[in-house]
């Protein structure tokens, strides 16, 4: 079914999935695949995705470099997030994505790197607190966000089954894009707060120790 304009409904062609909370991820990923959802991912998700016989692609094929440096980097890069800011409707953003080989991302399910967990538990080490700060993953939901009016964010399982009921009336609305996007900025704004809060503490417990 072509896309309808004029109830502003976006298919999902591709999907890029990366989530550290997994809940629910399998069986929605299984019901993307049912509706012809092409699905990439990244690492330990495309690893539990296969496992349950959904089929992936990795996201080191589809740019053709390798994950490095035990996962830091593996989203932050031009065909991840051309893919998801590229407006279809300009003709010299299409000719970038053909020139560059840069295929669209009409959907990015993901949540963050558990920071408030791992900094809620009793033997927590710096170190720890440092290695749960999630960077290619708020890059995603801010890119996707951005673009919400081309390209649908799920950063909540919460969201899944919603979104999969759109999908079976034709495709996902611009209301419900826009207020996934909205949910995807709450998001990355309150992860930044915890990160400041615990960071500003440490320098605070530092600075009187000095």
């Amino acid at each position: 079914m072509p896309e309808n304009n004029e109830l502003g409904l976006r298919q999902i062609r591709r999907a890029l999935i990366s989530v550290s909370d997994k809940t629910g991820i399998v069986d929605f990923a299984r019901q993307l695949q049912w509706f012809g959802v092409e699905i990439i991912s990244t690492g330990g998700t495309a690893g539990t995705l296969r496992e349950e016989g959904i089929k992936v692609r990795d996201v080191s094929e589809l740019t053709g470099f390798p994950e490095l440096m035990n996962g830091r980097v593996k989203t932050l890069h031009p065909k991840i997030h051309g893919a998801l800011l590229g407006l279809r409707d300009n003709p010299e953003h299409l000719a970038a994505m053909q020139e560059h080989e840069i295929e669209p991302i009409d959907m990015v399910v993901i949540n963050l790197y558990p920071f408030e967990e791992t900094i809620a538990k009793p033997n927590f080490t710096y170190a720890d607190a440092i290695e749960n700060i999630d960077i290619g993953g708020v890059t995603l939901i801010r890119a996707a966000a951005k673009n919400h009016e081309r390209v649908t964010l799920v950063c909540d399982p919460s969201d899944y089954h919603a979104v999969l009921e759109e999908l079976r009336n034709g495709g996902i609305s611009g209301k419900t894009r826009t207020k996934l996007a909205i949910k995807g900025f709450a998001a990355t704004a309150h992860y930044d707060t915890a990160i400041h809060g615990y960071l500003k503490k440490q320098a605070e417990s530092w600075l009187s120790h000095a």
